[in-house]
């Protein structure tokens, strides 16, 4: 896994563009790995490995970093505000993967609503099964 102060200089390079991007409601470039973190063995490329989350103690330690987390809260709230659903907003594969990094860390212990909403309204309340799978082994 990504040390946190990665998931840091990485963000800090593609913050504004990202934040950008999800108000416009449309992604456009690559930033999905560090800003929107899924378990590790759920990734196919090696950057996805490296900025994949082994597990709900490396997840719970992400969300403990208030930057971090901010930012997490913020996507998902500017997901929220969208008219489009997110295969729109962040293409089909990148959509499963905020699908299954929301129902990662709506599991965090003190994890915040908004993920939930997040699942609820754009997912139909549907949880990434292989998340949970993964995180039940």
């Amino acid at each position: 896994m990504a040390t946190l102060a990665e998931f840091h200089a990485r963000q800090e390079e593609d913050w504004p563009r990202a934040r950008a991007e999800l108000a416009s409601g449309r992604k456009t470039s690559h930033w999905i790995w560090w800003i929107v973190p899924q378990l590790a063995c759920l990734g196919r490329s090696d950057r996805a490995r490296h900025y994949g989350l082994r597990d709900l103690a490396e997840a719970q330690s992400y969300l403990d970093d208030p930057v971090l987390r901010g930012r997490l809260e913020e996507v998902a709230r500017l997901v929220l505000v969208q008219d489009a659903p997110p295969n729109e907003i962040f293409g089909k594969v990148d959509a499963m993967k905020l699908r299954s990094s929301m129902t990662l860390f709506e599991r965090a212990q003190g994890a915040p609503k908004i993920f939930s909403e997040v699942l609820d309204r754009c997912f139909a309340g549907s949880r990434c099964e292989t998340t949970l799978k993964a995180l039940e082994d």
